[in-house]
C-alpha cells in the first residue's frame, strides 16, 4: 500500500464511524467529558428576575441626586417589597429589584450617616438601568443552551446547573480494548530482566482513552508470537468496540499484528505520510475496528491524537473539528525537506510565538515530550530556516476532546 497523506486515511476513516451508542441519563456531577445526546432547552430565564449587580441601593433615577430615606435592606435571597415613593432601597449583590426601582447606585457612590443607615445622600444623577441584570439577560426560557455532539466541560455542566437540570442525556461510553506487543516489554513495577524494557504504550493509550469519555479494557501483553496475537485480536473484538494496539504493524519479522489484521479479518489501510508515526494499520476484526498503532512510544502517542482521536469522538456521537493551530516563528533549521508531514516537539518562548525544539526528536524520546508545548508541523517538501513561520499545535489543544484531526 502506497503512503497515505492524513487527511487522505482520516476521510476513509471517518466515513467507517459507526452510529453513536444508546443514550444514558447521568447526573450532572457524573457527566464530565461524556458526549451530549439531546439538545438542551432552558425552561426558566436566567436570572430569573432583575437583579442588582452591585452592593449598593436601588433607586428611582428621576429622584436623583438628593438626600433620601432607606425604606427597606434586600440582602441575595430574600423577597422585595415595592420601593416606597421618594425612598431607595440597601440591596446587595444578587438582590431581587425592588418593583419601582430602575437603577442601582454602587455603594461606593454613596454617603451616609455612621451606624445604621436611615438615610443616604446621592451627589450623582443615576442612568435608568445601570447595575442592574435584567431577568433573562444571561439565558431566556425556550433557548436551546447546548447542541447534541458537545463533550460536556464543567463550563457546560454550571450551564445545566444554572437551567436547573438535575440529570442530562448522553451516549454510552464506548468500550475501547488495548494491548501492546512485543517480547521486551515488561509492566511497570515488575523488575525487567537486561534486555527487557517498561512498557509505556498501555499506560499512555488507557490515559488517553478515558480523557476522551470512552472506557479502556487494558488486556494482557502480547509477545512476538503470531498465534497468541491471532487469538488476543479475536478476543478482544468480543468484548470491546474498538480495539487499539501498539507494535507489530512495521515491516520487520517480528511484527505480526498488521498480518493477524488481514489474517483474521480486513486491512482496510496502512502506512500514512507522517512522520513520526507511518506504519498505522486500520482495519476491521469480526467487524470491530481496530487500529494497530507503532511501537515507539512517540510514534504511539501521535498517531493516536492525529487518527484515533478523531474516530472515537466521532464514534461517540461528538462534532469533530480541526486542531487549532498558532501561528509562531521557528528557532531551528530543517535544511533538507522530508518526504512526509512532520510533527516535531517544540518548547515555545517570547510569549509564545518563537518555537524551539524540545530535544531529542526520536520517536522512542518520550522525555522529549514531557518538555514540550507543543507540536511543530512541517508540511512535506518544505525546507525550514530561522525565522521563518511555523504552524504549532498546543499540547493541551491535541489532547484535548474539543478538537481532533
Amino acid at each position: 500500500m502506497a503512503l497515505l497523506p492524513l487527511n487522505d486515511a482520516l476521510a476513509q476513516i471517518l466515513a467507517t464511524t459507526p452510529a453513536p451508542p444508546e443514550l444514558e441519563s447521568l447526573s450532572i456531577f457524573d457527566a464530565l467529558g461524556r458526549v451530549l445526546g439531546a439538545s438542551v432547552v432552558n425552561a426558566r430565564d436566567v436570572p430569573p428576575f432583575d437583579n442588582s449587580a452591585m452592593d449598593g441601593y436601588a433607586v428611582r433615577a428621576a429622584d436623583l441626586p438628593g438626600t433620601l430615606r432607606v425604606s427597606q435592606r434586600i440582602p441575595a435571597g430574600a423577597p422585595a417589597a415595592p420601593l416606597e415613593s421618594g425612598t431607595v432601597a440597601r440591596v446587595f449583590t444578587g438582590a431581587v429589584l425592588p418593583p419601582g426601582a430602575d437603577a442601582v447606585v454602587m455603594q461606593e457612590d454613596v454617603s451616609v450617616p455612621s451606624g445604621e443607615a436611615i438615610e443616604a445622600t446621592f451627589g450623582q444623577p443615576a442612568t435608568v438601568g445601570q447595575h442592574i441584570r435584567r431577568r433573562g439577560s444571561d439565558i431566556m426560557a425556550g433557548l436551546t443552551v447546548l447542541e447534541p455532539g458537545r463533550v460536556l466541560q464543567p463550563q457546560d455542566l454550571a450551564l445545566l446547573a444554572a437551567t436547573g437540570a438535575p440529570q442530562v442525556d448522553v451516549y454510552r461510553r464506548l468500550r475501547v480494548a488495548i494491548f501492546s506487543t512485543g517480547d521486551e516489554l515488561v509492566p511497570p513495577g515488575k523488575v525487567p530482566k537486561d534486555w527487557q524494557i517498561f512498557n509505556s504504550n498501555s499506560v499512555q493509550l488507557a490515559t488517553q482513552i478515558q480523557a476522551l469519555g470512552c472506557e479502556p479494557i487494558l488486556l494482557e501483553t502480547q509477545g512476538d508470537n503470531p498465534a497468541e496475537i491471532g487469538e488476543a485480536l479475536r478476543h478482544a473484538a468480543t468484548v470491546a468496540d474498538c480495539i487499539v494496539t501498539s507494535g507489530g504493524v512495521s515491516v520487520g519479522e517480528e511484527d505480526h499484528v498488521r498480518a493477524q489484521i488481514e489474517q483474521h479479518g480486513e486491512l482496510t489501510l496502512w502506512k500514512l505520510a507522517i512522520k513520526p508515526g507511518k506504519p498505522v494499520a486500520y482495519g476491521h476484526i469480526q467487524g470491530c475496528p481496530i487500529f494497530g498503532l507503532p511501537g515507539n512510544p512517540v510514534s504511539t502517542w501521535v498517531t493516536f491524537g492525529l487518527v484515533v482521536k478523531p474516530w472515537l469522538l466521532a464514534a461517540q456521537g461528538a462534532v469533530v473539528s480541526k486542531h487549532r493551530r498558532l501561528a509562531c516563528r521557528a528557532d531551528f533549521e530543517r535544511p533538507v525537506a522530508g518526504s512526509r508531514e512532520e510533527y516535531l516537539r517544540v518548547v515555545l518562548s517570547a510569549g509564545g510565538n518563537i518555537a524551539a525544539l524540545a530535544g531529542d526528536q526520536s520517536s522512542g524520546v518520550l522525555s522529549s515530550v514531557g518538555r514540550a508545548d507543543g507540536l511543530a508541523i512541517i508540511p512535506p517538501g518544505q525546507t525550514l530556516r530561522v525565522g521563518d513561520p511555523v504552524d504549532v499545535v498546543m499540547i493541551t489543544e491535541f489532547l484535548s476532546p474539543h478538537a481532533a484531526g
